[in-house]
Order: C-alpha cells, then structure tokens, then sequence
C-alpha cells in the first residue's frame, strides 16, 4: 500500500530535542531545523560560537525531508541563463560555491553518515530534437564557468536518444540521515537544539536581537532565520519570490535502478534518482502554491503514469510533496536582513536547497564570524533586481493582487457545509459568512477562517494533502488551523459551525 509521507522521512531516523522551556543568553540563535539551518549552526559552532537551534516541529521535517537528495551543481538548464541576466563573474561565482557545496557535503557524509551518500553523475536530458542546441549552449557555458560538463550519449541514458548534458561525480544523499548527522554533531561539539519550539518574532534592541517563543525567549548577539521563506522579513522577500509546491513517489522496479540522476530539459519537468539498488524517486508536477485546480491527487497519478511508461515498476511505496520558493532574478537571497544589524536570512533556493544552502552556511558563518565571504556577491541578500528581476517583480505582485480579489470573489460563491463529503473541503457559507470547512473521514466538520495569519490573503482547500494553502506567499494551515508552513507564525481562526 502507498503511504502518503516521504520516503526520506519514513526510512530516516527519528529525533526527540526537547522543546525550550526557559529563557536563554547565547551568542546565535538559528531559527529553522532544515538543511541550511543545521550547516549554519554547525559552521558557527566550529567558530567557537555558542549556538541554540529552534525548530517548530521536527528536524528535517519540512522542505529538505521532501528533496530529491541531489547535491549537485546541476540545476537544470541555468546557467547561461545567469551569465546573460547577471554577467560572467557573478554566474561563476554561484557555479562554484554550487560545486564547492558538493565537495562539501562529500566530505561531511564521509565523516559523519558514510552511509548517507553516494556519487553519482547528474544529467539534464531531451527527449526532443530541438533541445540539443539548448543543451550544447548550456554545456558550453557551464564548462566556461568551471564546471565538470559534457555532452555525452548513451551511457547509461534510459529517456532518451538525444545527447544529454552530464556533470561527472555529483552526490546523492538521504537528506534525513543526513540532517540528523549534522544535528547530532552539533549537539556533540556544544550546541543546543530545540524542537517543537515556533519561533514567532525576532526583535532587535540594545546591542543584541531576541527570539519570542511560546516557551521562553532566546537572546543572542545574531539570529539567523533559516524558515523556507522568512518569519521575519524587512526585506521583502514574500514580495521577491514565489511559492511552488512539487510532488515526489518512490517507486520498487523489476530489475536493477538507473546508477545517475536525471532531469528534463522538457515540460512538464521529471527529476529522477536512484532509491537504493531497485527503486526510484520521481518528481515534478510543479505548480504555484495554493492553485487549488492543480492540488489533487492527480499530480501524483501523472508521476505515476510516467514512471510506468518508462521503467518497469514493480510497486509505489511513497507519495509526498514539498515546497520551494523562486526569486525573481533567479538567485538565492542570503546573508544580512536588509534594515537589520543582528538577523540573517537565507531563502530563495528554486528548488536547489542541499547545495544552496550549504553555500548559505558558509556565507552566514563568515559574516557573522566577521570576515568577507567570497560568495556573497552573487547571493547577498540586499541586492535589487536586475531588469528581468523588476519585470518577474510586477508579475509576481499583480498575481497576488489578482488572488486577493479572486478569494473575495471566490467567497461570493461558497456553497453550504451540507455539500461536503467525507474527505473533502472547501469554502462554505453559513448564514452570510464563509468559512473554510473540511469533513473528516468519520463525518466531523471542521472549520476556519479563510483569512491568512501572514498577510490576509484568501487561503484555498488543497484536496491532495488536506490543507489551507496561501496562494500568496506560501504559507500552508491544517484542516484545523494549525501552521504547517510559514511565513505565517500564528493559526487561522477557528470558526466553529453550529451543526443544529
């Protein structure tokens, strides 16, 4: 039977940190238990630094327990994308902090989880003509810029007749086994870690920032706020990068898995690794968050469809999804807070994360350890955006408009709670008002408000994981209102239905 949890975190290990309890001096206070907020805070700790994690839920249980597990400097078809919008030094410089991020996480692996980790080249294939040339200009300049590329045919290509563009000795990892790796480290060399500990305001003052928690409050001479998309923004990064949701299955096949990595040139985007010696993982079916006509269970069937086509599958184990943010100008945003002194941000990964933000890691370390970082040029996050960037800037922000009017409008049309069956939810009216309401498995109705805790946009019912979905920016609620995803901090309102 195919379980609806990713297969990273349901063959990874488990965690018990406890919760922060009282009030507590150190010199750094991380918010956020992924990838990037575990590098930094390890990084930091190896500067000496006195470091407290804080995680609102699990560590590794959000955007890096849904990653395909590629660490790779292979991010599609982006680079001469970069050198024509950004110029050659600062697409160089993101080509090489991406590879030295491989290196990198090679060797923390080997350290400390050798069984977490393998090489493995990375591909970007087509299944149509049209595409060699993009693939021969890619692989050109990707070469220029430093990076292992090639064009090769053949070797080990299951999609594909065509020349595919290869990146010689990437990393897969198991990106759970790997967090946890980096946590246990991290409490070894003197840190602190705490779980199910929401992080809701970060404040400076005084010479030194604080950290509000339900449960006591952090202070500390630096925060780095590593949520996904920050809790804390003064630079208006929700208004710089769009929220996308991707879909992943884990697949048992008859025979042995591909050795590489693989993704498509062409639409709708596939991205294929091995999962041990015969299985796969699938992914793709990307979409803007809270599109509520593309949230169904049929983007998995659609992965599903095509792995059948092109591998003998023996079984589905696993279907999941996970989110991302893309910026406007296609470069992650690291490093100072724009009218901060003391908070750190890193967000903006498009969907790269294990490599992104282990080059963040190191970015953040430096500038908060004092010294120049030679990456920062290409990810600093106060820089603004190039002509394209303004361009993608209106776009996103028309589109939000648009949705604020269209959840207005949406409301308008709200059926009655009656209409709902087990398992389903949506908008409701009830006398004059509208809600958003789910009905459990078992009958019980449960219901909200349809008013985003970040900024007030109109949430939208994702029927394949149950979910109220900002379509805005991103942020995600249980069926009861719970914070599943920031950057919201607080719950949606619960709106009880009088069932007489």
């Amino acid at each position: 039977m195919t379980r609806y949890q990713s297969v990273w975190r349901a063959t990874g290990p488990t965690t018990a940190y406890p919760p922060l309890t009282t009030d507590e001096g150190v010199d750094v206070v991380v918010v956020g238990g992924g990838i990037t907020g575990l590098t930094t805070a390890l990084f930091l700790q190896a500067e000496g630094a006195r470091v407290a994690l804080v995680e609102r839920d699990h560590l590794c249980a959000g955007t890096t327990g849904g990653t395909t597990g590629k660490v790779t400097s292979q991010h599609g078809v982006i680079y001469r994308e970069l050198v024509a919008r950004h110029g050659s030094r600062r697409a160089g410089l993101y080509a090489v902090a991406n590879q030295w991020a491989v290196e990198t996480v090679a060797d923390l692996t080997q350290r400390l989880a050798p069984e977490a980790s393998m090489r493995a080249p990375a591909y970007v294939y087509t299944t149509r003509e049209e595409g060699r040339a993009d693939l021969e200009e890619e692989c050109r300049t990707a070469a220029k810029l430093g990076l292992p590329a090639s064009l090769v045919v053949g070797d080990d290509l299951p999609f594909s007749r065509f020349p595919a563009l290869r990146f010689t000795d990437q990393l897969l990892i198991h990106p759970v086994d790997y967090g946890y790796a980096l946590a246990a480290a991290l409490v070894e060399e003197g840190g602190k870690i705490y779980e199910g500990t929401p992080a809701f305001r970060v404040e400076e003052g005084s010479g030194e920032a604080r950290v509000r928690t339900a449960s006591g409050t952090l202070t500390a001479g630096h925060v780095v706020v590593a949520t996904l998309l920050p809790i804390v923004d003064m630079g208006g990064f929700f208004a710089k990068s769009a929220p996308v949701r991707a879909y992943g299955v884990a697949a048992r096949l008859h025979g042995a898995a591909p050795e590489g990595m693989y993704i498509s040139l062409d639409s709708p985007t596939r991205s294929v690794r091995p999962w041990g010696t015969d299985g796969i993982v699938v992914v793709g079916e990307s979409h803007r968050t809270g599109d509520d006509e593309r949230s169904h269970p049929a983007r998995w069937e659609e992965l599903e469809q095509w792995s059948r086509d092109n591998f003998e599958v023996a079984s589905f184990e696993y279907r999941w999804s996970a989110q991302d943010f893309s910026t406007v100008d296609s470069l992650p945003y690291v490093g100072r807070s724009p009218r901060r002194r003391r908070t750190y941000v890193a967000t903006g990964f498009n969907k790269w994360g294990l490599s992104n933000g282990t080059v963040a890691g190191s970015i953040l370390a430096d500038l908060i350890a004092g010294r120049e970082s030679r990456w920062l040029p290409a990810f600093d996050a106060t820089r603004l955006p190039d002509l394209a960037g303004v361009r993608n800037l209106v776009g996103h922000n028309l589109e939000v408009g648009r949705e604020l009017v269209s959840g207005t409008v949406a409301r308008l049309r709200a059926a009655g709670p009656e209409d709902l069956a087990p398992g389903e939810g949506g908008m409701v009216s009830v006398d004059g008002a509208t809600v958003g309401a789910y009905r459990d498995p078992d009958g019980g109705l449960h219901s909200v408000s349809l008013t985003c805790t970040h900024m007030g946009c109109t949430v939208r019912w994702n029927q394949a994981e149950a979910s109220w979905d900002c379509p805005c920016h991103g942020s995600r609620f249980g069926p009861d209102g719970s914070v599943l995803a920031g950057p919201a901090v607080h719950p949606l309102e619960r709106r009880p239905i009088d069932s007489d």
